[in-house]
């Protein structure tokens, strides 16, 4: 029941926002993260959290509003993945960094649930636009989203025995070193 409600409030919070430099309904994500999520635990509350985890930083949602709808522990785990977007760039992913150090087992799977997803959307698109994919950024420069990406790696590698962290990892070194990912034959 948690889960479907949070899919509920999550579609109306980011009804017509889209994913940066598509026309993909934004949902696709949040949707994608509790997916990811749902494959690692049975969790309830925590797949609710994913599905959840952009309404604060994108959608104007506040945290007495999560927490009067879903209750402490799923607002507090949306929080836990919530960016200050009135900061820069550069201080947001040093902050996620910083805190990765100190996350609880439940914050990390959510951290790799949403990367997971976003890593699966970046290779994808640069894979079919190349480098100039990193033009829809506000940040452009590959070298910082590699040190980011590479960063949250390492802060979850106590999750390198689930398969998500492995493929989250080999994603990683397709877009940011350029390896082939040879499927089916290898041909």
């Amino acid at each position: 029941m948690i889960v479907k409600k949070a899919v509920v409030f999550a579609e109306a919070a980011h009804r017509g926002a889209v994913r940066k430099g598509t026309g993909i309904p934004y949902i696709t994500h949040p949707m994608d993260t509790a997916v990811i999520a749902a494959s690692i635990t049975k969790d309830r509350e925590l797949i609710a959290a994913a599905v959840l985890h952009d309404v604060v930083e994108d959608a104007g949602i506040t945290e007495q509003e999560l927490e009067e709808a879903f209750g402490k522990r799923v607002a507090c785990l949306v929080m836990a993945e919530t960016e200050d977007k009135t900061k820069s760039w550069l201080e947001r992913k040093s902050a996620t960094l910083e805190h990765l150090k100190t996350a609880t087992l439940d914050e990390k799977i959510l951290v790799l649930a949403d990367k997971l997803s976003n890593i699966r959307s970046t290779a994808r698109d640069y894979l079919m636009l190349g480098e100039t994919f990193w033009n829809r950024f506000n940040e452009k420069r590959k070298s910082l989203h590699s040190w980011y990406y590479e960063g949250v790696a390492e802060e979850l590698a106590d999750l390198a025995d689930y398969p998500q962290y492995q493929e989250y990892v080999a994603l990683c070194k397709l877009v940011f070193h350029d390896q082939q990912i040879f499927l089916g034959d290898g041909k």
